[in-house]
């Protein structure tokens, strides 16, 4: 286990910030991983935050289990897995630094066209479409397995369709519950859990459920107008930073 006492400064807000986007408020969960990698190698950071977001997408999962939309999961979960497979085997020859930069011009791009009033045209011309479905699936199914940066590819998708705020959270998590389960075989093959990352892990296993639990109190006491503005918001917050940390590293 980690003893580092720098480490857990910054990796416990990082797991704080990730429950509570697991809880409901998508979009911020992209932040934690940058967060706890100030003090550990990325890619150490992401095997010790796996367990963390399986454990935490369970208890999003009994907190949402009847808000599903089972279509929307059909389409872009085959999509995903597609995105997994090819991830396997090309995680070594991908650049992180270049992934984090596209998915993080994308997710401007979209979020700033929906605060333009310019996406409304655009998502009526692909409401729930299969083959876009496939696509933002597969999109984020890789660079979730990459960097943990699935989120945004999958809301480029499934925010223009204005489902219900607990669907859309609901849907989320089952998402990236079963896509944190695809990754699982294949970290284990490439070697990513260690000892002293699942030790790690475990340590941190407290404060992932408590924040968990903490964002769907939250999530449920904000209305669905303004919590879709302030989903919005996060994306082009994140997609910034994503940009900037892509852009820096290529530099």
């Amino acid at each position: 286990m980690i003893t580092d006492p720098l480490f857990y400064l910054a990796a416990i807000p990082a797991v704080v910030i990730v429950g509570l986007a697991k809880g409901g408020f998508v979009g911020l969960g992209i932040l934690g991983l940058p967060l706890m990698a100030l003090t550990v190698s990325p890619v150490q950071a992401a095997a010790i935050m796996l367990p963390i977001l399986i454990v935490q997408d369970a208890v999003g999962l009994y907190a949402f289990r009847k808000h599903l939309n089972k279509r929307l999961l059909a389409i872009t979960l085959t999509g995903a897995l597609v995105g997994v497979i090819l991830a396997t085997f090309t995680a070594a020859a991908v650049s992180e630094a270049a992934v984090r930069l596209a998915v993080g011009l994308i997710a401007v791009v979209f979020a700033l066209n929906w605060w333009l009033n310019l996406a409304k045209q655009a998502a009526g011309e692909r409401p729930g479409g299969v083959a876009w479905g496939l696509l933002w699936g597969g999109i984020s199914g890789f660079t979730s397995f990459i960097s943990h940066a699935g989120g945004p590819p999958f809301q480029v998708y499934v925010l223009p369709l204005q489902l219900p705020r607990d669907v859309l959270v609901g849907t989320t998590v089952w998402f990236f519950a079963a896509v944190n389960i695809m990754k699982v075989a294949p970290y284990v093959w490439l070697g990513q859990f260690t000892n002293e990352n699942l030790m790690t892990s475990l340590a941190l296993m407290p404060v992932a459920i408590a924040s968990t639990m903490a964002g769907v109190w939250l999530v449920r006491r904000v209305d669905s107008a303004a919590f879709y503005r302030l989903v919005y918001g996060l994306l082009v917050l994140v997609g910034f930073k994503l940009a900037y940390d892509g852009l820096v590293a290529l530099i």
